[in-house]
């Protein structure tokens, strides 16, 4: 049985507000040669279609199952470059930080690409 670690220290409804989260649908996965873990994603946000960089290979045995799926995006991130690829927003998972094999946080519903989480 995997341990949950306790809560972290508090933070302000401010620091919240900072984060933006939006709903996107992944449009497709492609492997980065050279890379155990990296896969990047084309992710249509509503107000634009963005690379997104995950460690998700060693995660699934078929990251593609994940195409046409929704999930939630942090897309305030300043870009960071991984394997050489350009990451423009952060896919949110649970899990992954518990040791657990992540899945992904996604709406009940289908919801438009863009819709802000809050």
């Amino acid at each position: 049985m995997t341990s949950i670690a306790p809560p972290k220290p508090e933070m302000s409804f401010d620091d919240l507000e900072k984060i933006d989260i939006r709903v996107g649908t992944v449009l497709s996965v492609q492997d980065m040669p050279g890379s155990r873990k990296l896969v990047q994603l084309s992710v249509d946000l509503g107000f634009a279609t963005r690379s997104v960089v995950v460690g998700m290979k060693t995660e699934r045995d078929d990251p593609e199952e994940i195409v046409g799926l929704q999930a939630l995006f942090v897309v305030n991130l300043a870009p960071r470059k991984m394997a050489g690829v350009l990451s423009e927003a952060m896919l949110f998972d649970i899990g992954y930080a518990d040791g657990l094999t992540p899945a992904l946080a996604m709406p009940e519903r289908p919801l438009p690409n863009g819709a802000r989480v809050g």
